[in-house]
């Protein structure tokens, strides 16, 4: 007797890692949290909680980021065009991956997200949606996942817009998860955004 077993999908996450971090003072995703953890470094480990393979995008010549994030457990890649902005970045991510089923788009200065908010992203690109993201009291947060349809159009990104412009482009199509994870919002740009 046959069973009808789901479909696990290869979902992909793409961790944007290659900003300049000017608004912070500089290396911001080196810089500890109270618990001694690096904001980059923590939200790498709730990606690789989640059970995703982790594809971390860095800028030329950022080595201890990138060993940072080797040493986490992702494999980092050096987008040589990341000056150009998040778009760029993006693309590089998705090219390093291009064979997944889809992507999970993860910033790397969202260092609180939880794992089972990813977990639940990941489930609904797996149930078939093409474009998720979660919800927090009213507001849409990060990470936003995508289904392999768009897979061409996120690989031919540039500039800074990131995938802003497609989600804006297929609204009617994106799944909203409501969750109880603040993480979603709360990303660091400054300093001052530490002690939030």
């Amino acid at each position: 007797m046959l069973t009808h077993m789901a479909l696990s999908l290869n979902i992909s996450a793409i961790l944007l890692a290659a900003g300049s971090g000017s608004r912070f003072g500089g290396d911001k995703l080196l810089h500890p949290l109270p618990d001694g953890v690096a904001i980059g470094a923590h939200a790498a480990r709730n990606l690789i909680a989640a059970g995703l393979d982790v594809v971390a995008v860095v800028k030329p010549g950022d080595f201890p980021l990138a060993d940072m994030f080797e040493q986490e457990g992702c494999h980092a890649v050096v987008c040589p065009h990341a000056a150009r902005g998040m778009g760029a970045s993006l693309a590089h991510g998705v090219g390093a991956r291009r064979g997944a089923d889809g992507w999970l788009i993860a910033l790397a200065d969202m260092p609180s997200i939880k794992s089972t908010t990813i977990a639940s992203i990941v489930r609904e690109l797996e149930a078939g949606r093409d474009l998720v993201a979660p919800v927090y009291k009213g507001q849409r947060g990060h990470p936003v996942g995508f289904g392999k349809r768009f897979g061409a159009q996120l690989a031919a990104l540039d500039g800074d817009a990131g995938a802003r412009d497609i989600i804006a482009a297929h609204k009617g199509e994106l799944v909203l998860i409501e969750c109880d994870d603040p993480g979603v919002l709360h990303d660091i740009d400054r300093r001052v955004d530490l002690a939030k």
